[in-house]
């Protein structure tokens, strides 16, 4: 029997440029994601974006970069076979997750066999259950997971959808639009839209009313026929998600699903929502991690649909261990975002109908891949839907013109100064000095950067 190749190394890199790499929310100035966009908000109000749990304080409230939501950024990990193949993923985390992938997660990787996902998964995720279990050290985990798929995928000149199932929708995987403005979500094919949730109860008593307007004006520009779904970011409680949820309701504001109005611990409170107001969809899963997270959620059939991120709650290994949970209760599973990752995901599973798209393009009213300049090929989507391709692995190819920086520039940052923008700033400029070596020596190696 022929040897099956092993892993002999793991390389993380930091992509030089926002905007391009998988952490949604690193982007350039004055981006949708991070301003909110102000459609339909109230003329007079300069500061309406999207709701936040960091509503309640003044000087976070107005975007969210000003509680430092694009603080991490994107990291790209490359993982290398025996035999020269590659696997590439992108994810979020930065460089504190790159030094967790190289000091603390390489030692289970390099030397396996790439076939042998599960073990590797276990054995990243149990041994840092003394600091992890959610959060960045999972998000790290995921993006090394995700390489590992692309890489086994490459070695067997295989899609990986076909490696997880196959394909089991006849046509294309059809798109929601997560944006700034529904009317294009409508004008270029998607079958709903998503927007941001304005207000929390800590802009005032009338909040609820504020925000009913909002949702009303984008209803009336839509008609009743498209659906229309509202992102509330983990902003409500318990009684100001029913008052939302009624005040829609009274006034026949349609709304297709309420998301993530409560912080992601609250599972008796989501089990309390369904309990309420049985006839109204609740949706969570962005920020939960790993099938632990997910189980009690299932269980006690909380919510009617299933958003985990697979950038985030483990990769695909686990989003898969989720899946399963969910199918066996009947509970659809749209993944958040992720772009491709999600695609090869959804197109192998029954109970995934459909996908989500977040508007990438600076004003989010264009299409723009998911990744920005990071990939040359990244598919997006067209009138509303997508195939996906059969291409080895997740079928994505490195841009050379996107500046990957190693790691390594980063991980031991002068500690008086901190990692700040200005600093990644100054080790930008300096590691630049070094590209054409740098690159010379990928090339030599089969690396593009």
């Amino acid at each position: 029997m022929k040897s099956f190749p092993t892993i002999v190394k793991i390389e993380t890199f930091i992509p030089a440029t926002d905007g391009d790499g998988g952490d949604y929310h690193r982007q350039k100035g004055g981006h949708w994601i991070l301003d909110g966009g102000k459609p339909h908000c109230e003329l007079s109000d300069t500061k309406c974006g999207v709701s936040t749990p960091m509503s309640g304080w003044e000087k976070y409230r107005e975007n969210r970069t000003s509680f430092g939501i694009d603080v991490l950024g994107s990291l790209v990990c490359i993982i290398t076979a025996s035999d020269g193949t590659q696997g590439v993923a992108t994810g979020f985390g930065g460089p504190p997750a790159c030094w967790l992938i190289e000091n603390h997660f390489a030692r289970f990787v390099v030397g396996a066999d790439p076939r042998d996902t599960n073990l590797m998964w276990e054995q990243m995720f149990k041994a840092s259950t003394f600091y992890g279990r959610k959060g960045l050290p999972v998000a790290a985990i995921s993006v090394v997971d995700l390489a590992i798929w692309d890489l086994l995928g490459k070695i067997r000149d295989e899609p990986v959808y076909k490696m997880i199932g196959g394909r089991v929708k006849d046509g294309k995987i059809p798109f929601y639009l997560t944006g700034p403005e529904p009317t294009h979500a409508r004008r270029m094919g998607f079958w709903g839209a998503k927007v941001a949730l304005p207000y929390s109860p800590k802009d005032g008593f009338n909040f609820v009313r504020r925000n009913v307007d909002f949702l009303k004006a984008h209803r009336q520009d839509l008609g009743d026929d498209f659906p229309l779904m509202v992102d509330c970011w983990m902003s409500l409680d318990v009684q100001s998600a029913i008052e939302l949820a009624q005040a829609c309701i009274d006034e026949k504001v349609k709304i297709n699903w309420f998301e993530e109005v409560l912080h992601p611990d609250d599972f008796d409170g989501h089990k309390l929502l369904k309990q309420r107001m049985p006839q109204v969809k609740w949706t969570t899963g962005e920020h939960e991690y790993s099938r632990y997270g997910f189980r009690k959620l299932i269980e006690d059939r909380s919510v009617d649909i299933l958003q985990p991120d697979v950038m985030w709650l483990g990769g695909l290994t686990e989003l898969l261990k989720v899946s399963a949970q969910a199918a066996a209760y009947d509970i659809p599973v749209i993944p958040h975002g992720s772009g491709p990752y999600s695609y090869h995901y959804i197109m192998s599973q029954v109970h995934s109908p459909f996908c989500e798209y977040i508007a990438n393009s600076a004003d989010g009213k264009s299409i723009a891949p998911v990744f920005g300049n990071l990939f040359l090929n990244e598919p997006v989507p067209h009138g509303g839907s997508i195939d996906v391709s059969d291409a080895p692995g997740f079928g994505l190819e490195l841009n050379p013109a996107c500046t990957l920086l190693p790691s390594s520039h980063f991980l031991a940052p002068n500690p008086e100064v901190g990692l700040s923008h200005t600093e990644e700033e100054v080790l930008v400029q300096k590691a630049a000095q070094k590209l054409a070596r740098i690159n010379g020596s990928a090339k030599m190696n089969g690396v593009t950067h």
